[in-house]
């Protein structure tokens, strides 16, 4: 039986991204400036993702080695929004000076959410908040999903020409019946904060160390709680929170595991806050702000039709379906907290993400952006970062649109097509595609 929100015959539209974080949000727009009539749908009340929900808002990385390697739709918008607020750009010329985190676009959180509402909405693209995806089925005979959304009012269903996964976690990809790869241990999350109540400056910070040792011993604190491997309290109080603390042992890829997550994280914290509290020169310590979310750097990958590994992205490997760069460091936080493994990338090297990577394997008219894409557990530590999903985004937008306005599958789109779009919006696209072997050009293995 319909629900009495439901209509027949159901609206039709080119392209349905699912997911507003710095992938969908940009897919998005990409696709309706291009052309297409698309709708985007996020779960919770603000665009944006890890940028705001989960209050990492420094999106990143946008240049390699003093050269931009990312532009179009995110940089416009990370871009406006430092505009906006009279902040300047980071200094790009001196990278060998300054560590990779330092040449991210610190952004304000409220103009940014806010500039993302008008970048979407005034791109054309229809946006539906508080809403989430509950069914995807592809239509083998007519060439087109049969999508149900799970709206405050009940289920609505619609056709869609092109489904556009970046959720983060695969959702549509999952509920379509595509292979998902699951790593056995997976990097634990971080409940962002701004602690204040104190001076930095008057406080004995061998004396808490030390304290934080006699904690952990005593069972009152986790080791993982501070994630520095090295003067865990000492960081976490100088940088006043931030993205100081870990959360271990969650799987965030279901409701279930995303509740778990959650409950863990404020627990996380409500054991930072009485053990700071506890300590000389702390007693008025406070949590000022939190963010929404625990952020989640790592669940589920697509199984894709190419699977970037650690070696390929470290190397800076380019394929002839190469549309887009990437540039951030292997950056593996430990999963039992205490610290993380970063490791540079080869000299020289500015890694590249091949179409076939974003393209689910055995599926039709379906591509992904953002951390999902196919790659290995070292390769996608770096692939996540925010850059790297805006400039997926602005691929899986552009060939959605092209694919959806013709009636075409995305493979059947030839690549200049795709470059040209791209290029056309702003994109930096890879200048030197290797030869047409579906192989890289890339270091050999060590």
């Amino acid at each position: 039986m319909k629900s009495a929100c439901e209509t027949s015959p159901f609206p039709f539209l080119d392209v349905v991204v699912i997911g507003g974080g710095p992938a969908g949000l940009v897919a998005a727009t990409q696709a309706a400036r291009a052309g297409a009539r698309v709708l985007l749908v996020e779960k919770s009340g603000i665009l944006g993702g890890a940028t705001t929900l989960a209050g990492v808002a420094s999106p990143g990385l946008f240049y390699a080695r003093g050269r931009q390697i990312i532009a179009g739709i995110g940089w416009e918008l990370a871009t406006e929004a430092l505009r906006m607020c009279g902040q300047p750009l980071p200094d790009f010329s001196d990278w060998k000076n300054l560590r990779h985190w330092e040449l991210a676009l610190r952004v304000n959180i409220p103009v940014y959410a806010a500039l993302a509402d008008r970048l979407v909405t005034r791109s054309g693209a229809a946006l539906r908040l508080h809403t989430m995806l509950a069914a995807a089925d592809y239509d083998e005979r007519h060439a087109f999903w049969i999508i149900r959304l799970c709206q405050k009012d009940g289920l609505k269903t619609l056709r869609a020409g092109v489904l556009v996964d970046c959720t983060g976690d695969a959702n549509a990809v999952a509920l379509a019946g595509h292979r998902l790869r699951r790593n056995p241990e997976l990097q634990p999350g971080t409940l962002s904060l701004h602690a204040g109540g104190y001076d930095p400056a008057r406080l004995d910070y061998p004396a808490l160390e030390a304290a934080f040792a006699s904690a952990v011993a005593a069972g009152t604190l986790l080791r993982s709680d501070f994630y520095p491997a090295t003067t865990p309290v000492t960081q976490f109080l100088r940088n006043r929170g931030a993205n100081t603390m870990h959360v271990t042992g969650i799987d965030a890829a279901t409701s279930e595991g995303k509740t778990g997550a959650e409950l863990a994280a404020r627990e996380t914290l409500l054991r930072i806050i009485l053990f700071l509290r506890a300590q000389p020169g702390l007693e008025n310590f406070t949590v000022e702000h939190m963010s929404s979310e625990c952020g989640i750097r790592e669940t589920v990958t697509i199984d894709a039709e190419h699977r970037v590994s650690g070696h390929e992205y470290a190397s800076g490997c380019a394929w002839e379906d190469s549309l887009c760069h990437s540039y951030f460091p292997i950056d593996l936080h430990n999963s039992a907290g205490g610290g993380v493994h970063t490791r540079p990338l080869e000299a020289g090297a500015v890694p590249t993400v091949p179409l076939r990577a974003q393209l689910p394997s055995g599926s039709r008219r379906l591509i992904v952006a953002g951390r999902i894409i196919g790659s290995d557990r070292e390769a996608n530590s770096a692939l996540r970062v925010q850059a790297t999903a805006m400039a997926t985004g602005q691929v899986a937008g552009a060939a959605a649109a092209l694919a959806a306005t013709r009636n075409r599958d995305i493979r059947a789109i030839p690549l200049t097509e795709i470059r040209a779009l791209l290029r056309a919006h702003g994109a930096i696209v890879p200048d030197t595609p290797a030869p047409p072997s579906g192989e890289a050009t890339c270091r050999e293995s060590p």
